[in-house]
């Protein structure tokens, strides 16, 4: 009996209850109570694996009774059948409605109980088990997505700590630049131009996509990327191939998946659209306006500013103010203008971010 399952029998008759309770307890735990009120108390201390509700007592009728216990989710799941002398199809649709999965007629017949109870309690042991076996499945999923995003998230900062050890850029221009973006990201998801697009995934994604914008430098001979001058012409041009070679790697990696992967999406597009310019006078293509990719655009703000506000061996550090000089100077002509208004409303905290991250 130490593993038997609980049968909770509710019935106002007195001769009922003894009768159930001697037909039941020889295979299964039995509760007994004389009232709908005592057997919701019995049934809330401890619920039940099935419960024989009587329809017909006073005060409160079977009917209510199971109302009240599919309302409570601790008792939402025990089977209840129902014990009645009605005959009619209409109290059994009613019944089942409440959510009731039998009906034993009274007189009852003990052979009939029984096979009742035991059919019920098998369904219910299986139920039990697929739910078991539903939620492990949800949490093994869970956590193989978490492994995966992991190892997707140290991937990226390899491919970063690479891009950062043979530029001039610190970790903190890729910190900074992040934050930017995300800034910048969460004020226009606001407005009425991009409020669809920029979810607040789309956005996660699109800040987590931002750190590999220049990852297309590692393919750049190290004697034009580190060099401390100005590039000659020829130079630049060779300079400017980061972009599209970015794009390849992050869109192979992305192939290499098998899957659309909204972070390299977003990457792919960064890393070969940021020096585009609204006025199409940008590369590598030329892009005009919005053609340009809003991650682009909004990386061209935030990577710029950085600059500007970086020392390089070929320039001086501009201070915030020139910095915002600058950038204001190129809306609508290097920068999308929706961008740059949304950047004058927010560049007190640009300020506070570039201090709080700057280069030791």
């Amino acid at each position: 009996m130490k593993n038997s399952a609980t049968i909770l029998v509710i019935d106002d008759t007195p001769a009922n209850l003894s009768l159930l309770n001697q037909l039941l307890r020889t295979h299964y735990r039995v509760k007994l109570a004389n009232g709908g009120a005592k057997g919701l108390e019995l049934a809330a201390s401890a619920s039940p694996d099935l419960i024989l509700l009587d329809i017909m007592m006073p005060e409160m009728d079977g009917y209510e009774v199971c109302k009240r216990l599919k309302a409570d989710p601790a008792t939402a799941g025990v089977p209840v059948i129902f014990l009645t002398a009605k005959a009619g199809a209409d109290d059994e649709e009613y019944g089942l409605a409440m959510g009731a999965v039998d009906f034993i007629r009274k007189p009852i017949a003990p052979s009939v109980v029984l096979a009742r109870v035991r059919t019920h309690l098998q369904i219910r042991t299986w139920q039990t088990f697929l739910e078991d076996k539903s939620a492990w499945l949800q949490s093994e999923v869970e956590r193989r997505v978490n492994e995966v995003l992991r190892l997707q998230e140290a991937s990226i900062r390899v491919m970063v700590s690479l891009a950062e050890f043979r530029d001039e850029c610190t970790g903190n221009h890729i910190r900074r630049t992040q934050n930017y973006v995300r800034l910048l990201a969460e004020y226009i998801s606001k407005q009425e131009r991009d409020r669809a697009f920029l979810t607040p995934e789309h956005i996660d994604q699109i800040a987590k996509a931002a750190p590999l914008h220049d990852i297309g430098k590692i393919a750049i001979p190290d004697h034009i990327l580190l060099k401390p001058g100005r590039h000659t012409p020829e130079e630049f041009e060779i300079m400017k191939t980061h972009s599209i070679k970015g794009e390849g790697m992050l869109l192979r990696s992305q192939h290499e998946l098998g899957e659309e992967n909204l972070m390299l999406l977003y990457a792919a597009q960064i890393a070969r659209s940021h020096h585009e310019r609204w006025d199409g006078c940008g590369y590598p293509d030329q892009l005009l306006g919005e053609a340009i990719p809003l991650p682009a655009r909004l990386m061209a703000v935030a990577d710029v500013y950085d600059a500007l506000r970086s020392r390089r061996p070929y320039k001086r550090a501009f201070d915030h103010a020139e910095a915002v000089d600058v950038l204001r100077e190129g809306r609508g002509k290097h920068f999308d203008p929706l961008l740059i208004d949304a950047f004058i409303v927010l560049e007190g905290t640009f300020a506070e971010i570039a201090a709080k991250l700057a280069d030791e």
